[in-house]
């Protein structure tokens, strides 16, 4: 992944994606198992980061 290309995503576009709630992507994001940014006063999601969690909550489940 290279910065220039990386898709960034708001934290509503990740609820959406991952179907939970505001509160719990802000937690997954403190708790560090989400890679995030901080833009001005805006934080955003690499594209690739929501993909990585994913990857590892389906190794965890396995």
């Amino acid at each position: 992944m290279t910065t220039a290309t990386a898709e960034l995503l708001t934290v509503p576009e990740v609820m959406v994606r991952l179907k939970v709630g505001r509160s719990t992507v802000y937690d997954l994001i403190r708790s560090r198992r989400l890679t995030s940014i901080t833009i001005g006063r805006s934080r955003r999601i690499p594209a690739d980061a929501v993909r990585d969690f994913i990857d590892d909550q389906i190794e965890e489940a396995v």
